[in-house]
């Protein structure tokens, strides 16, 4: 039997003491050490006061400097250079900042690309942000699972200003050709910007190499690194182009000098930062953050795709629908399964101590990341099985209604 040097790590994740979790796709596991993270922050705030902005304790940077810091340590598991990735409270903030600083006056530009497959709360901010000119070309998914290449690459020409699509489609885990759309949007004249929240930490990717423009992802899912935090990277020859209408004192060359007639933007990552940050969220999306530094995304990929594999097989043993890609280079972390009365069944797996979600449309999603054991994966798809053939799932047929 081989033995799995990755499990090494179910120790440092107190959750996984008491029930299989298997929804990192949604919320990573807490990792033991934010305990001690948190207390720094409070330890630090008790001691030194206001002090804390601008003196370091020990080795721990400023909270002035905690941003871009805690952003350096984001940026190797991404392909980012130092100093290129800010983190943000969340996703709608990060867009929001972004979407204001890019220029869209040019009339014969007057297209953005994104799909149906999309997290739509990207795309009500994106549509929020847009003047009354852009128009918004929807790509649609002909099966629920992918997004068909030919015609997505086929949709971006000369007219199109933005392409703002995700890297991975949340519901089926589909890991969309970014180095393909990428090439075709800056053939044209057009840029990219790529949702990340399903694939950094469970992918490997490589922002520069890749050349994308922006990058927008967040830490809570397979990074453990919990809410309130959402990392931006911009292409760094692209930050002076940028003017944000979505700021604060963070972003000004001066802030401290409290010029109230003058705003003058920072030249660094720095220009797309707006006012005060959440502090205490910076120390805690550390812990998770250094754990995958150490392991290594390429480790992480490896045991994804295996279990990702078992799962689907044991799925077809069973008899149950598959609504995620059957090919290991396009599937990300997450293998959505539609057995029969899915939302009942995953009710039921939950009340049983086995964490996974449930999506409308698509079925029960089941995400192991690199802490779960196969004997997690092989007691979930028989538990499937157990819940079918007793019929427990029908205790749960009243709450169907409320599902969104």
């Amino acid at each position: 039997m081989t033995t799995d040097p990755l499990l090494t790590w179910r120790s440092e994740f107190p959750i996984l003491e008491k029930c299989t979790y298997l929804i990192s796709n949604s919320l990573g596991a807490m990792p033991r050490a934010v305990y001690d993270d948190l207390a720094a922050y409070a330890d630090t705030w008790s001691t030194l006061g206001v002090s804390a902005w601008g003196k370091p304790l020990g080795d721990n940077p400023t909270w002035w400097d905690l941003n871009a810091a805690v952003g350096d340590k984001i940026a190797p598991l991404m392909g980012a250079p130092a100093g290129s990735v800010l983190v943000h409270q969340n996703a709608s903030i990060a867009n929001s900042i972004l979407f204001s600083a890019l220029d869209f006056s040019d009339t014969r530009r007057n297209k953005v690309v994104i799909t149906d497959m999309d997290f739509p709360s990207d795309v009500y901010v994106l549509r929020q942000w847009l003047p009354d000119h852009m128009q918004v070309h929807m790509v649609k998914s002909s099966d629920g699972i992918t997004i068909d290449t030919d015609e997505l690459l086929a949709a971006i020409d000369e007219n199109t200003r933005l392409v703002s699509i995700s890297h991975v489609l949340f519901k089926s885990a589909y890991i969309m050709p970014a180095q393909a759309i990428v090439d075709k949007a800056h053939s044209v004249g057009a840029q990219v910007l790529l949702n990340g929240y399903h694939s950094i930490g469970i992918i490997p990717v490589d922002v520069s190499a890749m050349n994308v423009d922006f990058y927008i992802g967040g830490t809570l899912k397979w990074m453990c690194g919990g809410p309130g935090g959402v990392f931006m990277y911009v292409r760094p020859d692209l930050l002076p182009t940028l003017q944000p209408q979505v700021t604060g004192w963070f972003a000004h060359k001066q802030p401290f000098a409290f010029d109230i007639e003058h705003f003058e933007l920072r030249e660094d990552a720095y220009r797309l930062m707006n006012g005060t940050p959440g502090i205490a969220s910076l120390y805690a999306i550390q812990p998770g953050v250094d754990v995958l530094n150490q392991i290594g995304v390429e480790a992480i990929r490896a045991k994804s795709m295996r279990q990702t594999r078992r799962l689907i097989d044991l799925a077809d043993e069973l008899g149950y629908e598959v609504v995620s890609p059957r090919d290991d280079a396009t599937r990300a972390g997450t293998v959505t399964v539609a057995p029969p009365n899915a939302y009942e069944v995953s009710r039921e797996l939950i009340e049983r101590g086995i964490i996974i979600d449930y999506r409308q449309g698509a079925g029960i999603r089941i995400a192991p990341h690199f802490y779960n054991s196969d004997e997690e994966i092989e007691h979930t798809l028989h538990t499937i099985r157990d819940i079918l053939k007793e019929g427990s799932w029908q205790r749960h047929q009243r709450g169907r209604d409320f599902v969104t």
